[in-house]
């Protein structure tokens, strides 16, 4: 079946509509961050630089670090800029742009987040380095899709019900990591995490500046959930759509957070960009480790 122009959208040089890129810009290890500016703090790592793309809030570098292609994205912050991501980066392997149809052979990309996070357990202290097993989204994507079979129902179930969640808002999603991209970013330098997506920065992440609150307890009901021995461990803004729509479409996903906050004890790092630098220094290790 041929995509039609309006469900694959190409720019005049036939660069996928957002990002801006052609297939052979993209390498199959992809690495994104909510910042644009942190773009180039990945990438002046690298030993060559061969791709410079932008548009919007989405900026691609494109190199190499001891001999391994990767790709480093700006996302933007939020899932709704996710689908948008994740849907153009498997375009870009996966669609052929000159036929606009979908390929018979599918190639797999290795997609990692690299953010920053806010603890809300206590014992999890600023500066630490956080990678997600898990994942709980309070967004809407995954439910856009079908996706009932990458979900984890009775644990969902199980949050709801701890919590006693607005029906007024969505219904939460769990879902886990690829398995093996997670082992290879492990170490004794981590901690193993339960991430919550969330849908703002304020409001949703129980932040009260001038409006109030639909529930004054949501952190802590978040932080006081438990289900099998797991608990909510940190609040990012991504990792459930990447987790999910990397699932759904056949690649690896892993998340890779610097907690850079404690909501629980109400610590902030003194020196968020070491730690964030850091963070991508041990990333960027792992992943080229032979």
């Amino acid at each position: 079946m041929q995509l039609s122009a309006s469900e694959l959208i190409l720019n005049a040089d036939k660069s996928i509509y957002h990002l801006n890129l052609h297939p052979e810009d993209l390498a199959e290890t992809v690495i994104v961050v909510g910042d644009q500016n942190r773009v180039p703090l990945v990438s002046k790592y690298f030993d060559t630089i061969e791709i410079e793309k932008g548009k919007r809030e989405f900026i691609t570098h494109t190199g190499t670090l001891n001999g391994i292609r990767i790709s480093v994205v700006s996302t933007g912050i939020g899932t709704d800029n996710i689908d948008i991501v994740m849907n153009e980066l498997d375009a870009l392997v996966n669609i052929d742009f000159k036929t606009r149809k979908i390929k018979e052979n599918k190639t797999r990309l290795d997609i990692i987040r690299v953010g920053t996070s806010g603890g809300i357990q206590p014992d999890i202290s600023t500066d630490s380095f956080l990678l997600s097993e898990y994942a709980i989204g309070f967004d809407n994507v995954l439910h856009f899709y079908q996706s009932e079979h990458i979900q984890h129902p009775e644990m969902q179930l199980a949050f709801i019900d701890q919590t006693g969640w607005s029906v007024f808002k969505s219904i939460p999603y769990v879902v886990d990591s690829d398995l093996q991209l997670t082992e290879k970013l492990r170490s004794d330098r981590v901690i193993m995490g339960f991430t919550g997506t969330n849908t703002g920065f304020y409001g949703p992440q129980g932040r009260r500046l001038r409006l109030l609150l639909e529930d004054d307890e949501l952190n802590r009901k978040l932080s006081a959930f438990e289900y099998n021995g797991k608990k909510i461990t940190n609040l990012e803004m991504e990792t459930s759509a990447i987790f999910g729509l990397a699932k759904l479409m056949g690649h690896r996903a892993a998340s890779m957070n610097c907690i850079l906050a404690n909501r629980s004890t109400g610590e902030f790092s003194t020196n968020p960009v070491k730690t964030i630098d850091a963070l991508i220094k041990y990333t960027l290790e792992k992943l080229t480790a032979h």
